[in-house]
């Protein structure tokens, strides 16, 4: 095999159908596997790379949200702004929320990828840095820079927390699909690509499709270098 674009959809919604297979209101707060975390699909084994492989995490993405001072600042542009989940919830001191206020996190083995500047970690990006899906009203790009790499024998987790437990009208507790999801895009090297891969990381150079092709051919062009002329040839 060699390098491949890879991307993974999680809707917290989705599901075998069973109890506690999609996300709930204590469920907040809670920081929650997209892999392997029990809620909406899940993949059977954790994300991992074997000895031949090696991983390059480009994007992050997940369901934005909006913040609004008044009811009837939501009220009034709820419509065009509000994202995917498409509700405007009011607090108690009558701030106007619209999505579940989500944030992504990468975790390689055991070690969070976004931290606080006093090395603590965080819960990671938020929504409405980097949604998904992108629409009119929400279309920056947070595309990974520098991109976060998995090498081999390692595994990677991206993880979804949300702090919004009223997703549905009138401040009902209800999660239905497109409300909670979650995007990641990778590019998996695999055999001789992998080898290339960490040859480019010992060389300090970025681990990216073109650089790859650039050390195949370079490769190629030394091996058909006519080889240099010696003395009585």
């Amino acid at each position: 095999m060699a390098m491949r674009s890879q991307v993974y959809e999680w809707d917290g919604s989705r599901g075998s159908g069973a109890a506690g297979s999609t996300l709930a209101s204590n469920d907040a707060g809670k920081s929650i596997s997209i892999f392997i975390g029990g809620k909406g699909n899940n993949i059977t084994k954790p994300a991992e790379t074997n000895a031949t492989q090696f991983i390059v995490i480009e994007e992050i993405a997940s369901t934005p949200s909006y913040f609004g001072t008044t009811a009837s600042d939501g009220g009034s542009i709820g419509t065009s702004v509000r994202g995917l989940n498409g509700q405007a919830n009011t607090n108690t001191t009558g701030q106007t929320y619209r999505g579940p206020l989500a944030y992504t996190q990468i975790v390689i083995n055991t070690t969070e990828y976004f931290l606080d500047p006093d090395n603590i970690a965080n819960s990671g990006v938020p929504g409405a840095a980097s949604p998904f899906p992108r629409s009119v009203n929400f279309q920056p790009s947070f595309n990974l820079h520098p991109t976060v790499y998995v090498l081999p024998g390692q595994t990677f987790d991206v993880r979804y927390t949300f702090y919004n437990t009223f997703h549905g009208t009138g401040g009902a507790t209800t999660y239905s699909a497109g409300q909670d999801m979650c995007f990641v895009k990778y590019t998996l090297y695999d055999g001789p690509d992998s080898l290339i891969a960490n040859r480019l990381l010992e060389m300090g150079i970025t681990v990216n499709p073109g650089n790859v092709d650039w050390y195949k051919r370079s490769l190629l062009s030394a091996a058909s270098a006519p080889a240099p002329a010696t003395n009585g040839a």
